[in-house]
């Protein structure tokens, strides 16, 4: 994980979390990693963990079972919400630097449209 100095280390925990949510990496109802194994692979303290995964709870994108572990919910609607967020902040964030480059609408689609198409002419390789 790169790390964002203008941003909390269990803020950014949280967005990586959820992302291996949304993306399937850690698919619903899966059992994800221990705190333990979480914090050594990111490399912080397992408290800094543990308070992203409780905002993973709170936003009820986990759920802990006091004797088995923590796992992914398995309500399909909440994730899919949650990644309909991200892809929306994506969006505004590309929007932003795309009016601050002086790119209009019109230039901004034909821009995404080429690199979808690199992208996934690169894919079939």
């Amino acid at each position: 994980m790169s790390v964002d100095d203008s941003r909390p280390i269990w803020i950014q925990l949280v967005d990586t979390f959820s992302h291996n949510i949304v993306t399937g990496k850690w698919p619903a109802g899966s059992q994800i990693p221990s705190v333990r194994e979480l914090a050594i692979d990111a490399g912080v303290n397992p408290n800094t963990i543990q308070r992203s995964l409780s905002q993973l709870d709170t936003a009820g994108l986990t759920v802990t079972e006091r004797t088995q572990g923590r796992f992914v919910t398995s309500d399909l609607q909440k994730i899919a919400r949650k990644r309909s967020e991200l892809a929306a902040r994506a969006t505004s964030s590309h929007i932003a630097t795309m009016v601050s480059l002086g790119i209009g609408p019109d230039e901004a689609i034909e821009l995404i449209r080429e690199g979808w198409k690199n992208l996934s002419t690169h894919k079939g390789s």
